[in-house]
């Protein structure tokens, strides 16, 4: 770069630095011309979001566990993201998909995590660990800072407003049929009973999945009696990542780009 012209730059950088207007305009400027370039591609796309088997909405007992999740602040602790970085994926499994949050109101994504990676919890543990790591973290995790959510087992999970909350998903796109609005309370104290006739339902939402198997039916706190509000945390934590086969999707992956 010759002098005279690095001489302009510099005079040119003085006018913005000196001229608060004039800084404020070109930093809108340049914002707007990031923004364009970013937000106008996506209005030439017919979706976003990939197609993915296995995914399907929430049933009542783990829309419920999710609503826990939030209200009890967990979200803030612990991201649903995994990044396609080496070390995470190493760590927590495949990089998230898109799809696996397309029926998610609010995303879960996280920036923060103080606990790790619960986006493939499911399965991870059995049903007793995740009990346990809820009523005494530092009992299986002597290190935690989780604070303990042992009040959980003893608070009768709230069914009366399981039909208000899947109308309004259905409102944004989730595939609620009426009737699994109807026979959602049923549902979720089905679910959490091992005895109950639950195989209907479980057969719709498996339905939607293309695959047997997407949604599990037993007992998750060990305790008899209606369902509680630790049986839908743990529900929907053992859910948690297990709704994508992996295997089959890298396969299809690869095919299509040859």
């Amino acid at each position: 770069m010759s002098a005279a012209r690095e001489s302009w730059l510099m005079r040119q950088q003085k006018k913005f630095e000196k001229n608060t207007l004039l800084l404020l305009i070109g930093i809108l400027v340049v914002v707007a011309i990031g923004g364009i370039i970013e937000i106008v591609p996506l209005f030439y796309l017919k979706n976003t979001i990939e197609k993915v088997d296995g995914m399907r909405p929430y049933t009542p007992l783990e829309l419920a566990g999710q609503q826990i999740y939030v209200s009890e602040g967990c979200h803030v602790c612990h991201s649903q993201m995994i990044r396609p970085l080496r070390d995470e994926v190493e760590r927590y499994g495949h990089y998230s998909l898109a799809a696996e949050s397309m029926y998610d109101h609010p995303f879960l994504w996280g920036s923060k995590r103080t606990g790790p990676d619960l986006a493939r919890v499911g399965g991870k543990y059995s049903d007793e660990w995740q009990l346990q790591h809820l009523i005494d973290p530092r009992s299986v995790v002597p290190q935690s800072i989780m604070p303990p959510y042992a009040f959980l087992a003893g608070r009768p999970l709230d069914l009366s407003t399981l039909q208000d909350e899947m109308r309004a998903l259905k409102a944004e796109g989730v595939p609620y049929t009426d009737a699994m609005i109807a026979s959602a309370p049923a549902d979720a104290a089905a679910q959490a009973d091992p005895d109950s006739e639950f195989e209907t339902m479980q057969a719709v939402y498996d339905g939607i999945a293309g695959r047997k198997g997407s949604v599990q039916i037993r007992n998750f706190d060990g305790q008899p009696g209606p369902p509680s509000e630790m049986d839908a945390l743990i529900a929907y934590l053992q859910m948690l990542g297990t709704l994508v086969d992996f295997s089959t999707y890298q396969a299809d992956d690869l095919k299509n780009q040859r």
